[in-house]
């Protein structure tokens, strides 16, 4: 793994790690800016202590600003979905859990499944900068995207076809919410990451991909799912 001390330093050059925590997914964080928990936050949490070195979180309410906040030097780690768009400008480890991405239709859309919505006259409901936002701009060749600050927010306000979003949130919000329904299946995999800036030393890299596949093979990834209420899938081995 390399010298702890360089490592450290080159990781948590203030000596606090400082981790961006997006408490816009609930999977995967919750609570307030003051008290955040959540998978998230026990991963951060854990990289400090094997570090030796105090944590403090960044809480946001959008992938897209953690993104920014480790990009931008304001951050010395995030947690964010592996995509494209952002591998660029992030170095990933490997996924520590897997989030299901699905559709949410009115009770009388003919839609019957994920793929049935990619047509010209259909417009969905995304998250701005989210890691759906990203993969539907990818994928998607006929239907429009609808930017907002949440998926089904765009939904009930502009009258679309198909609100987008992170299936457990979904799942909820149709038991709330008579008159519509939840697609059967997914339209993506979503595969969660810790990330950190790519100018990073090989050894600061190393250490944080060996960390997460540590905690996932201990059951430490799969406690803190519990332990905040989440059902998403631990990630399988690297």
């Amino acid at each position: 793994m390399g010298d702890l001390s360089a490592i450290t330093g080159d990781l948590a050059p203030t000596g606090t790690l400082r981790a961006a925590v997006n408490l816009g997914n609930p999977v995967l964080a919750h609570g307030t800016p003051a008290d955040p928990g959540g998978v998230t936050v026990d991963l951060a949490r854990e990289a400090a202590a094997r570090l030796g070195v105090p944590v403090e979180f960044s809480c946001f309410d959008a992938a897209r600003k953690s993104f920014e906040a480790v990009t931008s030097g304001a951050a010395d780690l995030a947690f964010l979905a592996i995509e494209p768009a952002r591998a660029a400008e992030v170095a990933f480890t490997a996924p520590y859990v897997v989030i299901e991405g699905g559709y949410v239709v009115a009770d009388g859309s003919p839609f019957a499944t994920p793929a049935d919505v990619d047509r010209p006259d259909v417009r969905i409901g995304v998250k701005q900068g989210s890691a759906y936002d990203l993969y539907l701009t990818r994928t998607l060749r006929h239907a429009t995207i609808v930017r907002g600050e949440d998926g089904v927010t765009a939904f009930e306000a502009e009258g679309l076809e198909v609100a987008a979003g992170i299936r457990r949130p979904l799942t909820a919000y149709v038991a709330s919410h008579p008159g519509t329904r939840l697609l059967p299946g997914r339209f993506m995999e979503i595969r969660q990451a810790v990330c950190t800036t790519p100018d990073r030393r090989p050894e600061t890299l190393a250490f944080l991909h060996e960390l997460v596949e540590e905690l996932k093979a201990t059951g430490f990834v799969a406690d803190a799912l519990r332990r905040a209420n989440q059902d998403a899938t631990v990630a399988p081995p690297a």
